[in-house]
C-alpha cells in the first residue's frame, strides 16, 4: 500500500501503535445486572452506525461469553468487516465477542479513531486481508498491523469535529432523499384514483365527478355511485376471463430450451404497471400443449390474484401465464391500459377483500362478480394519456432523485478522505502551528503512547520471556 503523503506534523503508522487491539474484559451473563445493555451485530446497521435495537440482559440474556465495553468505546465489528459496523457506544455494556471495544485515548481521540476505521483506507485494507470465504472476519494480527494515520491530539480533536458536523449534514440530505421515492409511490396512488374517479377529466365530464366509496372495482355490488356519464359495469361484460397454468415441472421436455413466454409469481412485482416484453421462466410448446395453460394475445391484463394479490401487467406480446393470474382479454368498451391502472388504483380494496388469513386469494366465482366504473372509451383513452404523461414527470423526479442520492452516498468517503489527508484543517494549522510541531507532534505523540504502555507492562521475572499473541 503506498503511503499517502501526510500534513506537517503528522505521521504513518500502525493501529496496534495507538490502541491496544483485542484487549479485551470477558464476562458471563452472572457476571452482569439485568438491565446491561447487550449489543449484537444484528443491532448495528450497516455503513450508517446507526443502532437499530437496544436490548438489556433481561430480554436477552446470552449463554456465550461476551465482551464488556464503556460508553465512549469505539465498537468495532470484525465480522464481514465490509459491512463497516462500528459505533461510537453512548452507554456501557456487554456485546458479542464478534464486537472488539477499542480506547485509544487519552493520547488518542475515539472519535477520530472512529472515523478513521470507516474510511476507504482502512477499509480497503481489511477487505484484503480478511481470512474465510462465507463469513470472513479481520484477524487480530492483521488488525493491529492496519494502517492508521496519527495527527498532532489537538487536530484530531478539531478533525472529529468537523467530520460530526459535515457527515450530519450528509445524512440530513440522504434522509430528505431517501423519503422522495415515498412520497412519490403516494403521488402516483393519489393520481391513479384521482383518474379513474373521474377527476382527471372533470371538464369532459362538465364537472360532475363523484367522490367514490372505497374503490373503482368491486366484487360485486357495492355502490351505484358514479361521476356524470360514467356507469358501473360487469367486468365479464367488457373483457373475456381466462386462467392460466404450471406444466409439470418433472417432465424435461416441457421445460428444457423452453421459448414459450410464462408469466409467474417470479415476475409480477418487477412488472408491477409495465408492459410484459420477457420472462424469468419458459416452458415449451410441449408443455403448453400437455396443460391447461394457453397462449394468450398481446394487450392482455394480467391480475394476480393470490401470493401477490393486487400486481398487475399488460402483455406485451403473447404469453400464457400460471395459474396465480387472472387474465382479462379486453373488448372494444374496455381500454387495456384504463382496466390496469383502475386495478392499480384498487389495489388495497382487492386485496382486503381476498379470503384467507396467512395468504390472500381472489378466487373464481369472486373475479366473475368483479364490477368496474368506467366512463367513455374515449374518456379511457383520455385518462390514460395524462395519467401516463404525470407519471412521466414523477419518473423524472425520481430519476433525478436517485442520481443525486448516489452522489450524496459518494460524499461520506470524500469528506473522510480529505479529513485524513488534512484539507479540512490546513487553515487551522496555519493559524496553530504550536500545536503540530515539537512536543505537540503526532511524531513525540505515538512515542508518549508506547512510552506509557511499555511502562504499564507487568514487569518479568529475569530469565523470562513476554507472551506474544
Amino acid at each position: 500500500m503506498v503511503e499517502p503523503k501526510l500534513p506537517e506534523g503528522w505521521i504513518n503508522t500502525s493501529l496496534g501503535k495507538v490502541v491496544e487491539y483485542g484487549k479485551t474484559d470477558k464476562c458471563e451473563l452472572s457476571d452482569v445486572s439485568s438491565d446491561t445493555w447487550v449489543l449484537e451485530l444484528e443491532d448495528i446497521e450497516k455503513d450508517s452506525s446507526k443502532i437499530l435495537q437496544q436490548l438489556d440482559a433481561a430480554k436477552r440474556p446470552f449463554k456465550s461469553t461476551k465482551n464488556r465495553f464503556n460508553k465512549g468505546d469505539v465498537l468495532y465489528g470484525k465480522l464481514r468487516p465490509y459491512l463497516n459496523k462500528i459505533v461510537l457506544a453512548d452507554n456501557s455494556g456487554v456485546c458479542t465477542t464478534e464486537i472488539i471495544p477499542l480506547n485509544a485515548e487519552p493520547q488518542v481521540d475515539n472519535k477520530f479513531l472512529f472515523y478513521w476505521l470507516k474510511s476507504e483506507t482502512f477499509l480497503s485494507y481489511v477487505k484484503e486481508v480478511s481470512y474465510g470465504v462465507n463469513m470472513p472476519r479481520l484477524g487480530t494480527k492483521d488488525a493491529i498491523a492496519a494502517p492508521f494515520i496519527l495527527a498532532p491530539l489537538a487536530e484530531q480533536k478539531v478533525i472529529a469535529e468537523k467530520l460530526d458536523t459535515l457527515l450530519a449534514q450528509v445524512e440530513t440530505t440522504k434522509a430528505r432523499l431517501d423519503r422522495i421515492p415515498k412520497i412519490l409511490k403516494r403521488f402516483r396512488q393519489s393520481v391513479l384514483a384521482a383518474a379513474v374517479g373521474g377527476k382527471l377529466t372533470d371538464e369532459l365530464g362538465k364537472s360532475k365527478s363523484a367522490d367514490l366509496i372505497q374503490s373503482s372495482i368491486s366484487i360485486g355490488f357495492e355502490t351505484d355511485i358514479a361521476p356524470n356519464g360514467w356507469s358501473w359495469q360487469k367486468l365479464t361484460d367488457l373483457a373475456k376471463l381466462e386462467s392460466g397454468h404450471t406444466p409439470r415441472k418433472s417432465v424435461s421436455e416441457y421445460w428444457d430450451g423452453g421459448d414459450v413466454y410464462w408469466l409467474s409469481l417470479q415476475d409480477i412485482r418487477e412488472l408491477h404497471g409495465k408492459i410484459a416484453q420477457d420472462t424469468k421462466h419458459k416452458p415449451t410448446t410441449l408443455g403448453i400443449q400437455n396443460s391447461s395453460a394457453r397462449l394468450l394475445p398481446p394487450g392482455t391484463v394480467c391480475f394476480c390474484r393470490d401470493i401477490s394479490v393486487g400486481y398487475v401487467t399488460i402483455m406485451g406480446k403473447s404469453m400464457s401465464t400460471t395459474q396465480h393470474f387472472a387474465n382479462w382479454i379486453c373488448g372494444e368498451k374496455l381500454d387495456n391500459k384504463f382496466l390496469m391502472y383502475s386495478f392499480m388504483a384498487a389495489k388495497d380494496h382487492l386485496l382486503i377483500s381476498g379470503q384467507g388469513t396467512t395468504v390472500k386469494t381472489i378466487y373464481m366465482p369472486a373475479l366473475k362478480k368483479m364490477r368496474i366504473l368506467i366512463p367513455s372509451v374515449k374518456e379511457q383513452t383520455e385518462i390514460v394519456r395524462r395519467v401516463e404523461e404525470i407519471f412521466s414527470y414523477a419518473e423524472a423526479i425520481e430519476s433525478k432523485a436517485n442520481a443525486a442520492l448516489r452522489r450524496v452516498n459518494s460524499l461520506t468517503q470524500s469528506i473522510l478522505a480529505k479529513a485524513f489527508r488534512g484539507e479540512l484543517t490546513e487553515q487551522w494549522r496555519k493559524d496553530n502551528p504550536e500545536l503540530i510541531g515539537g512536543e505537540n507532534s503526532a511524531e513525540a505523540l505515538l512515542k508518549k503512547i508506547l512510552a506509557e504502555r511499555e511502562k504499564s507492562q507487568p514487569k518479568l521475572k529475569p530469565g523470562s520471556k513476554r507472551a506474544t499473541a
